[in-house]
């Protein structure tokens, strides 16, 4: 009896600890750890899970309709959450960074060709930053950082 009362509100159980608890723990520890990519991987996370909760808000009155809608939402957050997986990060990868990139090339596409070509092997953060310093300090000022970058990577 209490093992089935447990099953079916298994969603309510775990879900907290899954969707909430962990994540927030993730994501203090990516906040004072140097590197971005766990960063990536816990931003893109609560993105996806607050458009998961304004879906939810905005529809409960359908998904209440469907008692599977819980055990659905746990499973697709376990997945965006497990390290194993690191679904937040692979849906950053193959779809959030595909529409940053078009941002980005529509916005620096009043730049020469060739700066197009290293702004786009950038990433998103650097690609930014060369950008502003384009705007702030003119294309001649960048063709000279370049220069002087040819020419150490000649040295080496």
């Amino acid at each position: 009896m209490v093992l089935g009362t447990m099953a079916r509100h298994l969603d309510t159980i775990i879900g907290p600890g899954v969707m909430l608890l962990y994540p927030l723990y993730a994501s203090m520890k990516a906040i004072e750890s140097p590197s971005t990519l766990d960063d990536q991987q816990w931003l893109t996370y609560w993105v996806l899970y607050s458009f998961l909760t304004l879906f939810e808000l905005s529809t409960h009155k359908i998904l209440c309709w469907f008692p599977i809608w819980g055990y659905l939402k746990l499973v697709f957050c376990i997945w965006l959450v497990l390290p194993m997986f690191n679904g937040a990060a692979y849906i950053y990868e193959k779809y959030v960074r595909q529409y940053i990139k078009n941002i980005g090339s529509y916005r620096s596409s009043n730049y020469p060709e060739e700066y197009k070509k290293v702004l786009h092997m950038m990433t998103f953060d650097a690609r930014k930053a060369v950008e502003r310093y384009i705007d702030r300090h003119g294309p001649e000022a960048f063709e000279r950082v370049i220069r002087a970058a040819e020419k150490e990577a000649k040295k080496r």
